[in-house]
């Protein structure tokens, strides 16, 4: 499988405000995040999604965001200086070789890993990373778009996650995307 990366004047077009009609990150977190939470969000871009996972975890929680592109991640911090969140978020650059998350194995209460998994080179690796970190009885998001990835890729991101572990909680499909709730 080859990368995918979402190139960065993207990156600003999927922050416009209409989204959030299509793609609510209140409404897809809402039941899994609370206050003082442990967040991993993978590929998290400028902070569509990180922002929101900021004001829910509070000032006694945190989240690891991680993209594979420093642009990315320095408009990141820029915005959340902005909101006001920056002490919530921590900003970590992944690399082709993996994800910097050694030390969060079994610390995790939610990762997030929304639209992000048909973009990296090594899928199985991927999320065999994202699991580690997980605390027993933490959850994985997976969502991938609906149109963009084929079922057949999606399930196959469900079955690896299967393979580790995992159950599988809830699945579901809203307006963009085809997503999957597991649990540890």
């Amino acid at each position: 499988m080859t990368q995918r990366l979402c190139p960065v004047w993207m990156g600003y077009v999927l922050l416009n405000p209409i989204r959030r009609l299509i793609e609510n990150p209140k409404k897809l977190f809402g039941g899994l995040v609370r206050e003082g939470m442990l967040v991993v969000e993978a590929g998290c871009g400028m902070g569509y999604f990180t922002l929101t996972l900021a004001h829910m975890v509070g000032a006694s929680g945190k989240v690891v965001a991680l993209d594979i592109q420093e642009e990315m991640l320095s408009v990141l911090r820029k915005r959340a200086l902005k909101r006001g969140v920056s002490d919530r978020i921590e900003t970590r650059l992944a690399t082709d070789d993996g994800l910097p998350v050694q030390d969060l194995f079994g610390e995790v209460d939610l990762v997030a890993a929304v639209h992000v998994v048909h973009e990296v080179m090594y899928p199985e690796r991927f999320l065999a990373e994202l699991t580690r970190t997980l605390k027993s009885g933490g959850v994985l998001l997976l969502a991938e778009p609906r149109g963009h990835v084929k079922v057949e890729e999606f399930e196959e991101s469900v079955r690896t996650l299967l393979s580790f572990g995992l159950r599988e909680e809830k699945r579901y499909k809203d307006l963009s995307s085809r997503i999957s709730i597991l649990k540890r």
